[in-house]
């Protein structure tokens, strides 16, 4: 298949890019200049160290600063690798959809030794259209499934990262399995309690049901306050519960679980049980702050929502500034993952050992000396850094999540359940494209503008002229 986009095949690297550091095009909030181009990474990845003492370069694309800056510390902390090898890192962002076509005609012209890929398009890579250039972790020395039962890493990385072949070719290093992130001073006014086992079991967590989510926003509103921002608070927790993708057998298919979104958005609407906002924009961010038309109870998401998103939106640094130290989090009523990024190695890399050994100290090393443990615990740039949740559950189990902007809560009591609920069997590489697309036609719906019935066709249609499908 194929997508029926004719954007950016002429668009070149000779333009100036810029980067977005953080954890997701959405979420990152620093900048650098991409530190080289597609015509600068040819076939030095290929040369042996010389006698005049210049090193093996290794070529490697990313649409933020976060993975060059994994594999500058890498080289930091072992000096004898860094004595032979050099980083060429190309740094373009997702923004206006720039990085994949130039990653592409790198892989293309086989001048891509590692890459990174997140959960918006990373199917492609290992599953899809683009899975021929990426080189199975065994390949690079890895002894992957061994070292992925040791680290106890979430199965729903694993998954994404298997290609059709059944063999590993990326993981990521973060943990992106969600949970209910809530006010604590808007759970004990409405539930008379703002500990996690309280507010779960008043939403439903755990359940596989949205019955309880439904009777607690009910009580929520009786006190004034939503229970969500908007529908698509809810949204990827529908999308990453349900059975099937978008795509089965190569024609489009819509889920029961995603058609239940209809309903369960128009529920929010009707009952006045949201602000009626949308992710990403300043009314979103406003109820994080405590300052929308009326208070609400929470958002689902990962532990970077917390850190890149709510954390920084809260109007405050501190506990007692904003909702700073109002917050906690707890099991959802449904499990689900949202993000992440993925390294991938190249089949055409002359270096496979050296990726190998990148990839498998960020990805599966537990050692306090390896990316996940540093990442976890705040000590990636030193003590006192952001704290995150990573795909390793055997690190977060020795960890230390405790976050003042929790309330001095342990994050990790709540990911680590989190990460086995996930499902990563239900995405495809057009997922990006057809959510949009989805969202579109239920906010229609829900807002009175369209029928149901019409929704779905509209969506349907949208889809079919989009990609090079058939209908169910």
């Amino acid at each position: 298949m194929k997508k029926a986009l004719s954007l950016l095949a002429a668009l070149s690297l000779m333009a100036s890019f810029t980067a977005c550091g953080g954890d997701t095009s959405e979420t990152a909030d620093t900048q650098s200049e991409a530190s080289s181009s597609s015509e600068a990474a040819t076939d030095e990845s290929s040369e042996e160290s010389t006698s005049d003492g210049s090193k093996i370069k290794l070529n490697v694309y990313a649409f933020t600063d976060e993975v060059p800056n994994m594999i500058k510390k890498f080289m930091d902390t072992h000096p004898d690798f860094a004595a032979k090898y050099e980083m060429n890192d190309t740094q373009i962002p997702t923004t206006d959809g720039l990085y994949q076509p130039a990653l592409d005609q790198a892989l293309a012209d086989g001048s891509v030794d590692l890459f990174a890929a997140e959960a918006a398009f990373v199917l492609k890579y290992t599953q899809g259209e683009a899975s021929k250039y990426a080189a199975p972790y065994e390949d690079l020395g890895i002894d992957v499934n061994q070292k992925i039962k040791d680290a106890e890493i979430a199965q729903y990385t694993v998954d994404i990262g298997t290609n059709p072949d059944g063999k590993v070719v990326a993981l990521g290093y973060q943990a992106t399995g969600g949970a209910f992130i809530y006010r604590r001073s808007i759970a004990k006014d409405a539930f008379g309690a703002d500990d996690p086992a309280t507010v779960s079991a008043a939403i439903g967590g755990g359940t596989q049901s949205w019955d309880k989510f439904y009777e607690a926003a009910e009580q929520l509103k009786g006190k004034g306050y939503g229970i969500v921002s908007g529908d698509g608070d809810i949204w990827h927790a529908v999308e990453n519960s349900s059975d099937q993708g978008w795509i089965v057998n190569d024609k489009l298919h819509i889920d029961p679980k995603r058609e239940a979104f209809l309903d369960l958005s128009k529920q929010l609407m009707d009952n006045d049980y949201h602000n009626d906002t949308t992710d990403w924009t300043d009314d979103w961010y406003a109820d994080m702050a405590g300052t929308g038309s009326k208070g609400i109870l929470g958002f689902f998401g990962p532990a970077w929502l917390i850190n890149y998103t709510i954390g920084k939106n809260c109007g405050g640094s501190a506990v007692g500034e904003g909702t700073y130290g109002d917050w906690a989090v707890c099991e959802p009523p449904i499990g689900f993952f949202w993000g992440g990024t993925w390294l991938l190695g190249t089949n055409d890399s002359q270096n496979k050992e050296a990726v190998g050994e990148i990839i498998e100290w960020i990805t599966l090393n537990t050692e306090e000396d390896g990316l996940q443990y540093m990442w976890a615990n705040g000590t990636f740039n030193g003590e006192g850094g952001t704290k995150d949740a990573v795909a390793s559950n055997v690190v977060m189990k020795k960890s230390d999540g405790t976050l003042d902007f929790l309330g001095g809560q342990d994050m990790f009591d709540a990911f680590v359940p989190a990460n086995n609920y996930a499902n990563g069997k239900n995405l495809t590489q057009y997922d990006e494209k057809i959510n949009s697309f989805w969202r579109d036609q239920v906010r229609m719906y829900t807002s009175g503008q369209k029928s149901r019935e019409d929704a779905i066709a509209d969506f349907k249609q949208s889809v079919l002229d989009e990609l090079d499908i058939e209908a169910e």
